[in-house]
């Protein structure tokens, strides 16, 4: 003991040399403790994800067929990919007239909007103004639904016609509309 008391200095530089590499260890077994803990959290987080993989390998067969049938359905729904724009939209605007028209309306202005292209489908519109009585605007409305490719209204304005004084009393409403309508091509 007597060495250390009277080499304090040297002892305290000896001490500390040798708790360096001790302390170097501990860092680095720390440091590993702790990066397995990182990849351990990144493998429970893709546990579920493999999960609906597997369920999705399993279910393949099944999710093919009702890919299969929705593409049947949506065929029928959509002008496809083979008919260009213009097509499409002098085909849609001729029978959206002749639908209004037999309806009993009349078709004071139509017009083809330009197509909206978009990722899956192109958007084809047509806007149009008819005049008629509310009930011919109901069942013109009801044939539009009936028609396919499918047509969407994506929006409608109806303006009441101001009655005449000579007009009869139990005639119907005559109202002018304004219908813009669009149906969708398929892209690919």
């Amino acid at each position: 003991m007597s060495w250390l008391q009277a080499h304090q200095r040297s002892a305290w530089i000896i001490g500390l040399t040798l708790l360096v590499p001790v302390l170097l260890y501990l860092n680095v077994v720390f440091g590993l403790v702790s990066l397995r803990g990182e990849y351990q959290s990144r493998v429970d987080a893709l546990e579920p994800r493999v999960a609906r993989l597997l369920g999705l390998l399993d279910n393949e067969e099944l999710l093919r067929k009702a890919t299969g049938e929705v593409d049947k359905r949506v065929i029928n729904l959509v002008y496809p990919a083979t008919l260009d724009s213009a097509t499409v939209s002098a085909n849609l605007q001729k029978d959206l007239r002749q639908i209004l028209v037999d309806a009993g309306l009349s078709v004071t202005n139509s017009q083809v909007l330009q197509v909206r292209e978009r990722e899956v489908f192109d958007y084809v519109g047509v806007k149009m103004t008819v005049t008629g009585d509310l009930s011919s605007l109901d069942e013109a409305l009801v044939n539009l639904g009936k028609y396919l490719p499918l047509v969407l209204v994506e929006s409608i304005d109806i303006f009441p016609r101001r009655a005449s004084r000579r007009a009869a009393d139990g005639a119907d409403q005559t109202v002018t509309a304004t219908l813009q309508l669009l149906s969708l091509r398929a892209v690919q």
